[in-house]
């Protein structure tokens, strides 16, 4: 039950981690589920009110930052709400319709297209999809980092009570 317990764990630690990359995949909620599949079949005596007070904190943040990043990203380039609703739509249909480019494609076309159609001139839709890239490697980086965070600090108080 044990081995089994830990082959879910790892799995859900690897779908979250693939899941800051592609958006598709439930990311913080898949290693945030992994705490729970450890305390359902071994046991939550490690876990105490702190740590699902930091985990918690973290799933959270993460949840936010996912999406303000990119609309940070596509706003300081000049980019309106189309470009931000534009990227999203485009990274979440871009890697169905042009698989693995579409991942970057998706969310730069978005941004192009979500301007281009309130009006907004070719130029400075360009800029608002290099905005949304910039915003997504942004975004990239903090969930990786968050969610490696996640996955140190449920082995940390594992290993306290090992």
């Amino acid at each position: 039950m044990v081995i089994t317990a830990w082959i879910i764990v790892i799995v859900l630690f690897v779908v979250g981690m693939a899941g800051a990359v592609y958006p598709v995949l439930p990311g913080a909620l898949a290693i945030y589920g992994a705490y729970f599949v450890y305390g359902f079949m071994i046991g939550f005596k490690p876990f105490g009110l702190w740590f699902w007070l930091i985990q918690t904190t973290l799933v959270v943040v993460l949840m936010i930052a996912d999406y303000l990043v990119s609309a940070i990203g596509v706003k300081k380039f000049g980019g309106h709400r189309a470009s931000v609703i534009g990227s999203t739509i485009g990274l979440i249909a871009g890697p169905f319709v042009i698989p693995v480019v579409g991942l970057i494609a998706g969310p730069f076309l978005g941004a192009v297209i979500g301007e281009l159609i309130v009006g907004t001139p070719i130029r400075q839709s360009l800029r608002a999809g290099l905005g949304a890239l910039v915003g997504f490697f942004s975004g990239l980086v903090v969930k990786v980092i968050l969610q490696l965070l996640m996955i140190l600090l449920f082995i940390v108080w594992i290993m306290r009570y090992a």
